[in-house]
């Protein structure tokens, strides 16, 4: 019967209705680097937003343009709406050192980015609302080694993941940054583990990270997982199939934000 009702949403175009908001507010704000932001916040039963997997997600629901004030959206079965009929300003982080009172989210800062701004901005008691989570990566251990590959907005998942992973378990890593300034320190492992390459300014995101993988070397029996612009994860997971030959199971690549947009 349930597998019938997910047929008959499916048709109708109606998807399944995610985990309800919960209402936080900011804790505090620290700065990482010039490019990222640590945002904590507070609240009541945020235990349940704890993946049990790491590069898990959640999303993040921030008050209208302008406004002080959180407004709840409705979900209409295909997407979430204002009562005025606008779409709501809803992104997706990787959950961070979630408690039962607390959970932190990492922001990268851009010009022009709606979060970005916000979080420019947010004092303590400022109010927002979580939603989640995602399904996080179940590791493949018998992978001879990983490779994870990802820009500035998948730090906070990459870290997680190398937190995650048996040290016997040989992890390679490329993360395309704007500046020097924006490298994060992984520190359970070497620091010759992760290669940094810096965005080329006049070439489309990810085109540097494209091209450091494919001066990589992978083994017959690796998983990648790839994350970031959704372009650029275009590219690398046709790059991964066709080039080489790496099949599904030993692969995830995710659209993390789209270029524009």
């Amino acid at each position: 019967m349930a597998d019938d009702q997910q047929r008959q949403r499916r048709a109708a175009g109606i998807r399944r209705p995610p985990p309800p908001f919960r209402v936080v507010t900011v804790s505090h704000v620290d700065a990482l680097t010039p490019y990222m932001s640590r945002v904590v916040f507070e609240g009541e039963a945020l235990g349940d937003l704890a993946p049990g997997a790491p590069a898990a997600s959640v999303r993040l629901l921030l008050p209208p343009d302008g406004l002080d004030e959180l407004v709840m959206p409705d979900w209409t079965g295909n997407e979430f709406l204002l009562p005025d009929g606008s779409r709501p300003i809803i992104r997706t982080f990787t959950p961070l050192d979630v408690t039962d009172t607390a959970i932190a989210l990492e922001v990268v800062l851009h010009d022009g980015g709606t979060t970005s701004a916000w979080v420019t901005r947010a004092e303590p008691g400022d109010p927002a609302a979580i939603s989640g989570p995602g399904r996080g990566h179940e590791i493949d251990t018998t992978a001879t080694t990983y490779v994870l590959l990802g820009d500035e907005t998948a730090l906070p998942a990459i870290g997680q993941l190398i937190d995650a992973m048996p040290l016997g378990l040989p992890v390679a890593s490329i993360v395309e940054v704007r500046h020097p300034d924006a490298r994060v320190e992984f520190t359970r492992r070497d620091a010759d583990s992760t290669r940094w390459v810096i965005a080329e300014s006049n070439g489309p995101p990810g085109s540097a990270l494209l091209e450091a993988l494919r001066d990589t070397d992978i083994e017959e029996r690796a998983y990648v997982w790839a994350a970031g612009e959704a372009g650029a994860m275009q590219q690398i997971r046709r790059h991964l199939a066709d080039e080489r030959g790496l099949t599904r199971t030993q692969t995830t690549v995710r659209g993390y934000w789209k270029h524009g947009r």
